[in-house]
């Protein structure tokens, strides 16, 4: 069954038209931590929610595991869910990742709804049908595709969001604009991200999730053209784990934001992607991400987290590159010099 996109302007009436075509014994809400105080607050007497049962877990990624997946099975379990019951996800991508993979799971799985509260959730996990948990010290190692039936977007719950993961949500959304066009690419490095306007971000969002929707419409298992979507995460993730290593966590879309340094400088050395766009994209990321410090000796565990990525095939890392903007060049692999020289260009040119 397709996933539905809802760009809300009524949440509650949305909301209650999704509920009524998720035929449904038992409604349950998962949120974390965090979303339970800032956004379940803000639709918790919606009275097509008056019998909802909330589980709540823990916030931020440390908690996107295998036992907090356990506790939200049995929580299911606990309040009675059968295969005819549906959960919506309230929250960040790691709650739309991790109870969607508890929704396409428990009892072989049940229907889902997706209410991304961040804007990383928006542009980018809430979509597409990506679920899974992070395990063995690697992100998203376990998961499978499952689409939610619905995911309902509305940026009222940006005002939720502090500085921080403002940017880390924009990372995904100028990603999409290299993959997408100039014009895209342009309005997004020109927009005020020290003082944005949500507003104006709203329409940004409209756009973003159209490319990404557009590619998963024309490639749901990841098998040729939606590899697009993986440019800046080959470097990024492993960024991000490297990170979460050390004991000193970084945001998702921060290490996207790095990742898209490294693989904008393999585009341009290996496929002509132009200098002049090259250098202000990075100016634009060097402005509001800052900068990932790590040395030489980090080298060597960087790669071997970049071969666990799943995009690889036997021992190639794959990525993702770019001749152009908009113009993608999916499958390119890269050796470990080149990579290390990428890792040089981050740490010198950045």
């Amino acid at each position: 069954m397709e996933q539905r996109i809802i760009l809300s302007k009524n949440l509650n009436g949305d909301l209650a038209t999704a509920i009524s075509e998720c035929e449904h014994d038992r409604l349950f809400v998962l949120a974390d931590t965090t979303t339970a105080q800032t956004c379940w607050t803000r639709i918790v007497d919606y009275r097509c929610l008056k019998d909802a049962q909330l589980i709540t877990i823990g916030a931020t990624d440390a908690h996107k595991s295998l036992e907090t997946l356990s506790a939200v099975w049995k929580a299911l379990g606990d309040g009675g869910a059968t295969r005819h019951s549906c959960l919506i996800n309230l929250g960040g991508g790691m709650v739309t990742d991790l109870g969607g993979f508890a929704a396409s799971t428990f009892k072989r799985g049940i229907d889902f709804i997706n209410i991304p509260t961040t804007l990383l959730a928006m542009v980018d996990a809430s979509v597409g049908g990506k679920t899974g948990i992070n395990f063995n010290g690697l992100k998203n190692e376990i998961g499978a595709f499952c689409e939610s039936r619905f995911v309902i977007l509305d940026t009222m719950f940006l005002q939720t969001l502090d500085e921080p993961n403002i940017r880390s949500g924009y990372a995904e959304m100028l990603k999409h604009g290299l993959i997408h066009d100039k014009q895209m690419w342009a309005k997004l490095i020109n927009f005020d991200l020290q003082r944005p306007n949500l507003q104006q971000l709203g329409h940004l969002v409209a756009d973003s999730v159209e490319v990404k929707e557009r590619l998963v419409a024309e490639d749901p298992t990841e098998q040729g053209i939606r590899k697009a979507l993986n440019l800046g995460h080959t470097f990024g993730h492993a960024f991000e784990s490297w990170a979460l290593q050390q004991g000193r966590p970084i945001l998702h879309g921060y290490a996207v934001a790095y990742g898209l340094v490294c693989e904008l400088y393999l585009s341009a050395v290996k496929a002509k992607f132009p200098m002049d766009r090259m250098r202000q994209t990075i100016s634009f990321i060097k402005e509001h991400y800052g900068q990932l410090a790590f040395g030489c000796n980090d080298y060597e565990m960087l790669i071997q987290l970049m071969r666990h990525d799943k995009k690889n095939t036997a021992d190639v890392i794959n990525f993702t590159l770019l001749r152009n903007i908009g113009d993608i060049q999916i499958n390119q692999t890269a050796s470990e010099e080149e990579i290390c020289e990428a890792l040089d260009f981050y740490r010198d040119g950045l």
